[in-house]
């Protein structure tokens, strides 16, 4: 048996969940998702929770997608109740980021200023803080309900400059260690 897919998924007061045409729509404060529901797959509701069952649970490739159908109803739920968020540090003298609208623009050593653009569902932030690092610190903040396209819209703007190992100048996720390089030396 998959340990994941067997256990239940707990819906709190507020959320509403409904299994139709292998979709599952979950709706709660914080807006709604759709989720795939594999056809291996059964999702049922009893009693405040969610429940997903499968036909023949030992089968290898079955079990991979009891347990994936649960993993994503679960951040569906988490997601439309608390939200989820990914921080990111801008690390590098001169390099900036504001929130313009829904977008963010960076400015991160180009000749010219980045922007980001927010997709549907997403909500950016930032946050000025002293750096322990070098130079100036920023924070962005990427928040949303799904936690996929959270995950996606970081890893994107991480990728308009990451960090590099000789100075760590860049964007980096917030705690990511970067191995830092000598540099050349002269010979005297």
């Amino acid at each position: 048996m998959s340990r994941i897919g067997r256990e239940p998924i707990p819906v709190p007061g507020g959320v509403e969940v409904q299994i139709q045409d292998g979709q599952a729509r979950v709706k709660g404060p914080n807006g709604e998702l759709r989720i795939p529901v594999h056809p291996t797959t059964e999702v049922l509701q009893e009693e405040g929770r969610l429940l997903v069952r499968v036909e023949h649970p030992d089968d290898r490739e079955v079990k991979a997608f009891w347990g994936l159908t649960r993993s994503l109803l679960f951040n569906a739920v988490e997601g439309v109740t608390k939200g989820f968020e990914k921080r990111l540090v801008v690390v590098g003298v001169g390099y900036r980021a504001e929130v313009k609208g829904k977008n963010l623009e960076l400015q991160v050593g180009y000749s010219h200023s980045v922007t980001v653009e927010a997709m549907a569902g997403i909500e950016f932030g930032t946050d000025a803080a002293p750096s322990d690092i070098e130079g100036s610190q920023i924070t962005v903040v990427v928040r949303g309900a799904d936690k996929e396209l959270v995950g996606r819209t970081a890893a994107n703007i991480r990728k308009v400059r990451p960090p590099e190992p000789y100075k760590g100048k860049g964007i980096r996720y917030a705690g990511e260690y970067v191995r830092r390089k000598a540099g050349k030396t002269s010979v005297v």
